[in-house]
């Protein structure tokens, strides 16, 4: 499995960004879809998931802001992110875990928010 990650960029606090994850096959073979990120100095965290029944989950610090959700016909996951935060900079990594239970994870794109 080969996921894509695009769309990150520098971008001015309260602005948006759209990402996206383009997979090499269909998202609907996944059990689990996210996306994750890591600033510098800190630790991978979730940032917001979507299962395949569409239920989604996100980290506190996104709750309002952020919104992920799944585009079958183009086998992404996308990540639409408003009123971006100085603190929203970061890489962002698409995951996807399989009925397996196999995760998967793409390259990273870079998020930058100015203040």
């Amino acid at each position: 499995v080969q996921l894509q990650a695009s769309g990150g960029g520098l971008v001015q606090a309260g602005g948006s960004l759209r990402l996206s994850c383009a997979g090499s096959r269909s998202m609907l073979g996944f059990n689990e879809m996210g996306w994750y990120r890591q600033a510098p100095g800190n630790q991978r965290e979730l940032v917001a998931a979507i299962t395949r029944a569409g239920s989604t989950n996100y980290a506190d610090s996104v709750k309002g802001r952020f919104t992920i959700s799944r585009d079958n016909a183009k086998n992404a996951v996308d990540l639409q992110m408003s009123s971006l935060k100085p603190e929203d900079t970061a890489v962002y990594y698409c995951s996807v875990i399989d009925w397996n239970g196999n995760r998967y994870r793409g390259q990273g794109t870079l998020v930058t928010v100015s203040s």
